[in-house]
């Protein structure tokens, strides 16, 4: 697939469907093209059919995804369905006859069960590309960080910190997105990108978590086919790696008073680095030289065609999913394999069992 037009799918085109669709409009210099959706919500499809119109990208629609996998039309899926679907379709996807590469949204699944059956089913398909949708890691901001990190400037890494501070939940088709048997949780759906973040940060494999969460503010006044949603709105999460380090997550999803949604901090034993979140600032410094030796740079990446609603991060995901897909090398791997999104999945599964047990609890533990 070095040269040529490589044709993409989507399989989930509501909102997060469909800003792949943009963004990979953004990309069509690059020699690809969206030919086909799927979708068993009309409204989705016909916003999303609507969308590739605008484009002038002539695009078959499906209401299901077999159907899409049927057509034999796509080289590259692109699967953004709700969460508790992705097990199903990823399965049906490895299991097809025609190879198809594949981006899946995060998280992976929404049990460790169902990402290790991916995992084990993938093994069976090694010619297909499977990346895992942890775009955090692209935004400029943290990519920066990640560099100071990687190059040592901050020495032997100690302590990483992650604060986001945001508005609610949104809303999604038939509401999915407000109970945990959906999602896998609140600490599952939006926190596998800081759990991975901080085993990236860490460089080593979490062994314990121990969590306090609750859901006080958000959704206690909405009711959904009699039931009232049980997605937790905030908490505080501590993260034990083998290494040593130490992680710390403070989420909270009624904060839209806030300047920045994320900030990040790596303190490692020669120095400290933080990136903040619209902002795109990046701050780092060594103990020796203190606050006069702090360095402040304006993370930016010019290859970024289309910000969205992940700063860039999307795209540039896209771009490097693309060059791979495209690498003739038997041994290339995508940034973000199955194995990261499955410990992404296993942390946040572990902190909401702490929540609910009122203690630390071993990833061996949710692993087995």
């Amino acid at each position: 697939m070095a040269c040529g037009l490589v044709k993409y799918g989507i399989i989930g085109v509501g909102m997060m469907g469909r800003e792949h669709l943009i963004n990979l409009h953004h990309l069509r210099d690059e020699g690809i093209a969206v030919v086909a959706i799927s979708d068993p919500h009309l409204p989705s499809r016909q916003d999303a059919l609507n969308l590739a119109h605008s484009f002038n990208w002539p695009i078959q629609t499906f209401a299901g995804h077999k159907d899409l996998l049927d057509s034999e039309l796509c080289d590259v899926l692109v699967v953004s369905s709700p969460n508790m679907t992705h097990c199903s379709i990823l399965l049906d996807i490895i299991a097809h006859r025609k190879p198809h590469h594949v981006l899946v949204e995060k998280p992976l699944c929404t049990t460790v069960a169902d990402c290790r059956k991916v995992v084990a089913a993938a093994k069976s398909r090694p010619e297909i590309l499977l990346q895992v949708g942890l775009e955090y890691r692209y935004m400029p901001p943290v990519a920066k960080l990640i560099d100071v990190v990687k190059g040592g400037d901050l020495g032997r890494v100690r302590m990483v910190a992650i604060r986001e501070h945001r508005f609610p939940f949104l809303v999604k088709v038939d509401n999915w997105n407000r109970f945990n048997c959906n999602t896998g949780g609140t600490l599952v759906e939006k926190c596998c990108h800081f759990f991975d973040l901080m085993r990236l940060f860490a460089g080593a494999d979490p062994v314990r978590v121990m969590a306090s969460g609750a859901m006080d503010v958000n959704h206690k006044d909405e009711v959904y086919d009699g039931k009232v949603p049980d997605i937790i709105d905030n908490a505080y999460v501590i993260v034990e790696f083998e290494n040593g380090v130490r992680g710390a997550l403070d989420l909270c999803m009624f904060a839209e008073g806030s300047k920045n949604e994320q900030e990040i901090s790596v303190v490692g034993d020669i120095g400290k680095g933080e990136a903040f979140v619209p902002e795109s600032i990046v701050r780092w410094g060594i103990r020796a030289e203190g606050r006069d030796g702090v360095k402040t740079l304006k993370a930016e990446d010019v290859r970024i065609k289309y910000e969205g609603l992940h700063h860039g991060s999307s795209f540039l995901e896209h771009l490097q999913f693309l060059s791979a897909v495209r690498a003739e090398d038997a041994a290339r791997a995508p940034s973000v394999g199955l194995q990261d999104g499955l410990i992404s999945v296993a942390m946040g599964v572990a902190a909401q069992l702490s929540i609910e047990k009122g203690r630390f609890v071993t990833i061996k533990e949710v692993m087995e």
